[in-house]
């Protein structure tokens, strides 16, 4: 005979326990208690909502599966008065077999169980007969009876069941139960074997929420979790009662989250039947949320002079809460009865706690500004006030999600419109400056719009309308008018510790980058210079070094480092991002990386999305230059997930960037090309040229990489006229090099030596960093025609200070270099240089300008294996699953579904395993894997 608590699996039909999350070992040991035991009997506990139901449909399944016959019943509030109705329910479907029994046993169990007439039979007679019946339908085959929701099991049937759980021994027959714990029944259990179920591990947990909802929100995965605490029933709700945008972390989480209906009826009824004054306790309790026994006690004073916190007793007595010593504070035995106390609890005896619990928080400012908002129906100033100021506390922490929630509230309970009208702009600025809460910022400027049309010039109304026009099909040009309009006709009084002010300075600053035109600047200037006392240097600093850093001269340089080494310390999002956008064309990111870091450590929980992107953005362009480029891979896939869940759209072109100049790079061409390509596509409409600039250094690269170096120059030269540093296109300082390049391998000497001149002459791009001075010094190089000067210039360009820093550089200079000494047959000297370059772009994975290395080498007369290919690198365990599963003709979606991993970490790992097969793309990974195992 076969049972489920013992039978092997069939491997060839599906398991109906393995949908069951964590469940594995719960699972495994129910069945090694049932099957070992001799009497066949086990009752299953656990807490509500733990999974006790799910578990028993799992083995029930299994057991059918294993041609067991199994028995169900389960015990219902309705039913639990009606005699015999649970047996009735699990001895149903042996009505066939009743004929077997004889005539006193099979007449009792057809009265009791409704098939026929006749006065009532003893409960000792019903007892042996359901026995017999169940030994009979046994020499069929094995029986499980499974009877869930035991609480409710009529009394009648419980004493049966009681009867023939001591009974089954010898029997193939298993009595498998289950109950909640804590709760009594009817049913006797003393001295039968048990197992509780526990809540699930915080692994098992997790793992069930990204399966059911993998696109919740981090900091909300993060709190459903700690409030779930491994109840599976929880997990699954809880989100549900949750509205959209908190879903998405772009609205506050209520303090105690709400309970679904299923929630409720498991938690609240406990609640309920509480004294009233305990209730009183709890509700404060929950609300207050501390555990402070001081502030419980003086709150329930103020609510009610009689009261005592001895009134806590019935529910410490029920096990809702406990009081621990050390500290000495009240904790609920579980978050979501706090939840159930709350949502028992009416809307007046809530304001009243709130008002309560704020009566006694004096010293606690934000605490107290929160329940007053909470208690306060009619408008109030003095509370609106409060919560105005506590936002900017919580904003200054980075928690833009809090300071919305407290602006709106204080909009609410503004007397005057113009207040109401202030504080919904400012709360529509946070959304769309910090979070990307685009849809509601526009609504409530809208809102702020219909409760002071006047309202609408102002400085965070302009500016939070300026992101929604950027991040939508508007241009530009229109987003640059309001913000400048809004600045010229504020009533700011050109103060410069305005925070509104140099906000949307700040953000002109932006704008004015992102168009690449210096007519734009203009009105830029002219607000800067009339701000008084004097202009923050960032401002400054800032459209020198990023607007137009070419024409930087020492002295700004020098304020910048002076910027920069305080960013280390530097805890305001908004200027460490700041501050290394200031850094980025000149080089100075690695002095932000450590607060580059903390932002997208705190992005990732749920921190301001926007900075979170900035940061990611100056990671990747530093990590490029470094030669890190998987980790570059990684963080764009992480940045463009950002703006593609946060509506900040204007800010995928970063890292379409970062993507394609390590694809170009590389050798990837074709990804490259695509890369630019939809970057011009999407700034071309809306003038935005510096993402432009960006995609065209992209196809330049892409176009050096395939040796089309005619190409590459008109690309370059779109950017950056030979001969010519234009003013404010920001990126002519980071391609130069690239035009130098490909004019002389072009020949057009003189386009190039005019651009060099003007290098020379006009910038100062030779002075913003080492490795820009190490491309100057190369370029000019390459224009001269005495081969002791280019010597000279390219043996000193590698050893510029932190050149090494910058591998991917210096070895295009020595590759550059070695070219050059080629071509004046100094062929015993162009080896070192050009067998230098080869190792590091064989180390980088960049096979176009390896290729390049190896031709130049072989030309000299030293014997150079062709490369097989790749890095050399072996692959990972995980990395070669990957490879095999894509080699298929998976997609990454479908390969993160089997590997229990995110689809971006998928592509993440493909960027990592190309350059170490050797290839460019997918399609190629069949034959790679191939040679790897002939």
């Amino acid at each position: 005979m076969r049972y489920v608590v013992d039978s092997p699996r069939d491997t060839a039909r599906p398991d109906p326990t393995a949908s069951l999350v964590g469940r594995e070992q719960d699972l495994d040991r129910v069945r090694e208690l049932l099957g070992r035991r001799s009497d066949g009997t086990l009752l299953l506990s656990g807490e509500p909502g733990v999974g006790k139901s799910a578990v028993l449909d799992a083995l029930a399944g299994a057991a059918a599966r294993d041609g067991v016959r199994v028995l169900r019943a389960a015990g219902a509030e309705f039913e639990a008065d009606v005699a015999y109705a649970a047996l009735n329910q699990i001895l149903l479907p042996l009505h066939g077999v009743l004929d077997r029994l004889a005539a006193p046993g099979r007449d009792a169990l057809g009265v009791a169980l409704g098939f026929g007439a006749g006065a009532a039979p003893g409960r000792l007679v019903v007892c042996n007969a359901a026995l017999a019946l169940l030994r009979s339908a046994a020499e069929d085959g094995p029986v499980l009876l499974v009877v869930d929701d035991l609480p409710w099991v009529d009394r009648a049937s419980a004493a049966v069941f009681g009867f023939l759980a001591r009974r089954l021994s010898g029997l193939p027959v298993r009595f498998l139960a289950a109950s909640r714990t804590g709760v009594g029944s009817f049913f006797d259990g003393n001295g039968l074997p048990s197992y509780e179920l526990p809540a699930l591990d915080r692994e098992a947990a997790a793992r069930l929420v990204d399966l059911r909802f993998p696109d919740l929100a981090q900091p909300v995965r993060r709190r459903l979790l700690e409030d779930a605490q491994g109840n599976p029933l929880a997990l699954l709700e809880l989100p549900g009662a949750l509205r959209a945008d908190q879903r998405r972390a772009r609205e506050v989480l209520p303090a105690v989250l709400p309970l679904g209906e299923r929630l409720r009826s498991l938690f609240a009824t406990r609640v309920r039947s509480l004294p009233a004054a305990t209730r009183t306790l709890l509700l404060l309790a929950a609300l207050d949320d501390t555990g402070d026994l001081g502030v419980l006690s003086a709150a329930a004073r103020a609510t009610d002079r009689d009261a005592d916190l001895g009134d806590l007793d019935a529910a410490e007595v029920d096990g809702l809460v406990r009081v621990e010593d050390s500290p000495r504070r009240l904790v609920f035995r579980h978050p979501l009865i706090k939840s159930a106390v709350v949502g028992e609890a009416t809307s007046r005896a809530r304001r009243a706690a709130h008002r309560a619990l704020a009566g006694v928080l004096a010293d606690k400012p934000e605490r107290r500004a929160w329940h007053l908002g909470e208690a306060t129906l009619e408008p109030d100033e003095e509370v609106a006030l409060l919560l105005e100021r506590t936002a900017r506390r919580i904003q200054d922490r980075g928690d833009a999600v809090a300071a919305i929630a407290a602006l709106t509230r204080a909009a609410d309970l503004s007397p005057l419109d113009t207040d109401r009208a202030r504080r919904l702009a400012e709360a529509a600025y946070v959304g769309a400056e910090a979070i990307g809460a685009l849809s509601s910022a526009s609504a409530l400027l809208e809102d702020a719009r219909r409760a002071d049309p006047r309202h609408g010039a102002s400085l965070r109304s302009a500016t939070a309308a300026v992101q929604l026009v950027l991040n939508s099909d508007g241009d530009l040009a229109t987003a640059h008018r309001l913000l400048v309009g809004a600045i010229e006709e504020g009533d700011h009084g050109f103060d410069a510790e305005d925070p509104a002010l140099v906000d949307a300075l700040h953000f002109l600053l932006l704008l004015c980058n992102y168009g690449a035109r210096e007519e734009l600047w203009v009105p830029y200037y002219a607000a800067v210079a009339r701000l008084r006392p004097a202009p923050p240097p960032l401002l400054l600093v800032a459209a020198r070094t990023w607007g137009d850093p070419a024409h930087a001269d020492a002295a700004t340089l020098r304020e910048l480092d002076g910027i920069v080494a305080g960013a280390a310390d530097e805890t305001d999002p908004a200027r460490i991002v700041r501050v290394g956008t200031a850094a980025l064309y000149p080089d100075r990111l690695a002095g932000v990386r450590e607060a580059a870091w903390r932002l997208v450590r705190q992005g990732r929980d749920g921190g301001a999305v926007r900075r979170h992107i900035g940061a990611l953005l100056h990671l990747c362009l530093e990590d490029y230059h470094r030669g890190k480029w998987d980790s570059v891979l990684e963080l764009s896939e992480e940045g463009l997930t950002q703006c593609a869940e946060s509506g900040y759209t204007v800010c995928t072109w970063f890292f379409q960037y970062t993507k394609g100049l390590v694809t170009a790079s590389r050798g990837d061409t074709g990804t490259a090309h695509a890369l630019a390509e939809a970057m011009i596509n999407w700034a071309a409409p809306r003038g935005i040229r510096e993402a432009a600039h960006c995609a065209l250094h992209v196809h330049a690269l892409a176009d050096i990489a395939d040796g089309d170096f005619d190409a590459a120059f008109g690309r370059v030269t779109a950017i950056s006229p030979a001969g010519e540093f234009p003013p404010y296109v920001a990126h002519a300082s980071w391609v130069f090099f690239e035009l130098v390049e490909s004019a002389v391998r072009t020949g057009r000497r003189e386009a190039a030596v005019a651009h060099v001149r003007a290098l020379r002459e006009e910038t100062g791009i030779g002075g913003l960093s080492p490795r820009l001075g190490l491309l100057a010094d190369a370029a000019e190089a390459l224009v001269t025609s005495d081969d002791a000067e280019a010597a000279r210039l390219f043996a000193g360009a590698p050893a510029a200070a932190d050149a090494e820093r910058w591998p991917f550089t210096v070895a295009r200079v020595r590759l550059a270099q070695g070219e050059r000494l080629r071509r004046s047959r100094a062929l015993s000297d162009c080896k070192a240089p050009l067998t230098a370059a080869l190792k590091t772009f064989e180390h980088l994975g960049s096979t176009a300008w390896a290729e390049r290395a190896r031709k130049e080498l072989r030309a000299a007369g030293r014997v150079v294996p062709h490369g097989e290919g790749g890095t050399g690198a072996a692959l990972t365990a995980q990395e070669r699953e990957i490879a095999e599963l894509a080699a298929t003709g998976l997609t990454n979606k479908q390969i993160a579904e089997r590997l229990f991993i995110s689809h971006r970490t998928v592509g993440a790992h493909l960027y990592q395993i190309y350059p170490k097969l050797g290839i460019a793309s997918r399609v190629a990974l069949r034959d790679a894997l191939r040679r790897l195992d002939p």
